[in-house]
């Protein structure tokens, strides 16, 4: 099981990212795929996650409105689509695997590499 993250960069606040997670040894739809970051000093934060059983999508309340996870199943890839950035959203994002829905990085096996997200004008 391995996941990909892809899609950081440097942005200025009020644009937006697309953040891709590519999944290989399982399919998106088997694990519960959750979207995690983390900033310097700081732990590392739930901000989304997918259910594996039927797709539906929660998101931490900070998060909400602005972000929106999607999978393709066809591309065995998920998206965390970001709107809206602020400078209080620079961290590393993760995406991760495992068996239930959740916002606890506990609960999760299976860790994408990081990707880096720097919001600054």
């Amino acid at each position: 099981v391995q996941l990909q993250a892809s899609g950081g960069g440097l942005v200025q606040p009020g644009g937006s990212l697309r953040l891709s997670c590519a999944a290989s040894g399982f399919t998106v739809d088997e694990y519960a795929i959750g979207w995690f970051r983390q900033a310097p000093g700081k732990e590392r934060e739930g901000i989304s996650c997918i259910s594996s059983s039927d797709g539906s999508t929660y998101y931490a309340d900070s998060m909400k409105g602005r972000f929106t996870v999607s999978r393709d199943s066809a591309k065995n890839t998920l998206y965390l689509q970001m709107n809206s950035l602020k400078p209080e959203d620079t961290a590393v994002y993760y995406c991760a695997a495992g068996p239930v829905t959740s916002f606890y990085y506990s609960d999760y096996d299976y860790w994408g590499q990081g990707t880096q997200v720097t919001v600054s004008s």
